[in-house]
């Protein structure tokens, strides 16, 4: 298969400040926010601007970055931002959309300051919620709802810092 060039550009942008964590939404695209504010949550697609090197792209496997993980895994069977092509992907809870400032407020997200969003999706359960899911024995203690992931001790689960 000969190999293809793709272009993304970026819709907006996350903004956090303190406490305060906010997508921004780039003007040309703030009419494609009109009934987002119905949902209760969206999933975000966004470039992980940190770890778009050469060294990070060509990341394939890594070592136990899971403190009860196997010794080695695939970059697939990781949520890290290293891979070969450095695409994050969360879900989010909207607190509220402002469609005039493309202000949409959020309590959390796992990207930084600055990241770029590439795209923005309704979460619906009808397509986003899986009833029967299966995860290797070392993460099955995870939350299995995002919303007890904020009171998980996170820190415990990762080898590196």
């Amino acid at each position: 298969m000969p190999e293809s060039r793709y272009e993304l550009r970026p819709i907006g942008h996350v903004e956090v400040s303190g406490s305060a964590m906010v997508l921004r939404i780039d003007e040309p695209f703030r009419p494609a926010l009109e009934g987002l504010a119905g949902f209760g949550h969206a999933v975000v697609l966004f470039w992980c601007h940190l770890a778009d090197t050469e060294a990070h792209r060509s990341l394939l496997t890594c070592d136990r970055p899971y403190t009860k993980g196997p010794d080695r895994l695939g970059i697939f069977a990781t949520r890290s931002p290293a891979r070969p092509n450095p695409i994050g992907l969360t879900s989010v809870s909207i607190l509220g959309v402002d469609t005039a400032t493309g202000e949409i407020r959020i309590p959390f997200i796992d990207a930084e300051d600055g990241t770029p969003i590439l795209d923005l999706k309704p979460y619906t359960p009808s397509v986003d919620r899986i009833r029967e899911v299966s995860t290797p024995e070392w993460c099955a203690h995870w939350p299995q709802w995002s919303e007890d992931s904020a009171t998980f001790d996170w820190s415990a689960e990762f080898t590196f810092e």
